[in-house]
């Protein structure tokens, strides 16, 4: 008598856990500094965004959801300071609040980053598709706080907490319809080409390849003259 296999499923944590580390992965290059997050999740009852700056993206496809990001305005500075100057501005061209619409503009598009990662790795991972639009930014003060209605049948809805450098906090909140993938087939799950490694090996190549023309000029001459 064969045993059957568990199995193995992938729930709404697991798909937190997998966003939470594009959240690492993407702020950790971009501001050359250690991101990371709480081992604890909340479960909420609604996501919000609240003050100093709320960032959202909705996406949709293989299943839909709804992912905030909340900002403090220390955090934002750090996070949009570490980048720019990570990018070789100078200290003194940089915006000095978070209201300002660079700081906005950074930020989004490090949330677009993060939210295409996310992407690419549900693509791989769970095999399935999802779309997002643009990441949308707000400025809000102390006094405002917006809900944002996901129109998902069965919401789930998770909070995380995550710390910056030096310990400034935000919070990333997700909210997607319930939902589990369960894998019927094993299949590899391969990482995303890293686009520095795959311009270095190509450089290399280039490099290699006018010594090695040059190499068998060199021996066709010698035996033209018999050596």
């Amino acid at each position: 008598m064969s045993m059957q296999e568990t199995p193995t499923v992938f729930g709404t944590e697991d798909i937190l856990r997998s966003l939470c580390n594009s959240v690492t992965k993407v702020l950790t290059i971009a501001t050359q500094s250690r991101i990371h997050y709480s081992g604890m999740v909340q479960r909420i009852s609604k996501t919000c965004l609240k003050p100093d700056i709320g960032c959202f993206v909705l996406f949709d496809g293989g299943f839909s959801g709804l992912v905030v990001i909340n900002f403090s305005a220390q955090a934002a500075m750090e996070l949009y300071e570490s980048y720019m100057l990570s990018m070789g501005m100078a200290k003194d061209e940089l915006a000095s609040s978070h209201t300002s619409d660079e700081v906005g503009n950074v930020m989004g598009e490090l949330m677009n980053q993060i939210v295409g990662d996310f992407t690419g790795k549900v693509a791989r991972e769970l095999q399935t598709h999802i779309t997002q639009n643009q990441p949308k930014m707000l400025a809000l003060n102390k006094q405002v706080m917006l809900s944002v209605d996901t129109n998902l049948d069965k919401p789930e809805a998770r909070r995380v907490t995550f710390f910056t450098g030096r310990n400034n906090i935000f919070y990333l909140e997700m909210a997607i319809d319930r939902t589990e993938f369960i894998k019927l087939n094993d299949f590899e799950s391969h990482e995303a080409p890293d686009p520095d490694e795959l311009i270095a090996q190509v450089n290399a190549q280039s490099a290699a390849a006018p010594q090695q023309a040059s190499s068998d000029e060199q021996d066709d001459f010698l035996k033209s003259l018999g050596m």
